[in-house]
């Protein structure tokens, strides 16, 4: 890859402004100064802008904790997104959140660089669980288990069995999967228990942990982005 092209997807600077960087003499390649645009740089080279070690791997996959009050989106002209919680060199390499959580829902979040496993994970045939937690307005009974369990038609689709778990009289754990817009909220609003409050747990193989706060991030282990290249169904190099 040409280096000005990979100083622009780490987010260093603009196309205009790498080459201007390199100019100016503060990239090295391998211990050399280049200055020319059109260097070809290797996934092993190690460059150094103003003698600090660039992370060159274009290929991320992140954990978020969602706030509450952001869009789940790359972009939006008017309102604040999950991109604007990390560092911009993320959009930069072209991250995604991979589903979407609605705005006033917190929880985990996936993000990655990685088109197909974002979309082989929210496929309703991968049979990948999410988990939530729900406060609803009302009394959840058992018969609310029941109709979870053999899948709640709703006005355009009927949605899969979905597990409820009762934790208290306005509190449900409920495991989906699929992720349709607004599904959970539809779900519960089917049994007359309009959803106050969404909070997801967990995705895959992936869970929230103690210690993250809203806002949080980081990126995946090694052994992480293997169980969700698996749980996927693709292989991952």
């Amino acid at each position: 890859m040409r280096l000005d092209k990979l100083l622009t997807h780490l987010g260093v600077a603009s196309r205009s402004g790498a080459r201007e960087v390199l100019k100016a003499g503060r990239v090295r390649v391998n211990g050399e100064a280049v200055r020319d645009a059109a260097f070809q740089v290797a996934v092993d080279d190690k460059i150094l802008l103003d003698g600090k070690l660039l992370d060159t791997r274009l290929s991320r996959h992140l954990l978020l904790y969602k706030i509450a009050g952001v869009l789940t989106a790359k972009e939006d002209n008017r309102q604040k997104t999950v991109m604007d919680l990390l560092p911009p060199e993320y959009t930069s390499l072209g991250c995604m959140p991979v589903g979407r959580l609605d705005k006033d829902t917190t929880g985990l979040l996936i993000l990655t660089t990685d088109g197909e496993l974002a979309h082989r994970l929210i496929a309703p045939e991968r049979h990948v669980d999410k988990v939530y937690i729900a406060t609803v307005d009302g009394c959840l009974s058992d018969a609310d288990v029941e109709k979870f369990a053999k899948g709640i038609p709703l006005k355009d689709f009927t949605c899969l069995p979905a597990k409820l778990e009762i934790l208290s009289p306005n509190l449900g754990r409920v495991t989906v999967r699929e992720g349709k817009y607004h599904q959970i909220k539809r779900m519960f609003g089917a049994v007359g228990k309009p959803v106050t409050a969404l909070h997801r747990l967990s995705f895959g193989p992936l869970a929230l942990e103690d210690g993250m706060h809203p806002g949080d991030y980081r990126e995946l282990t090694d052994d992480e982005i293997a169980a969700l290249y698996a749980a996927a169904g693709l292989k991952h190099e």
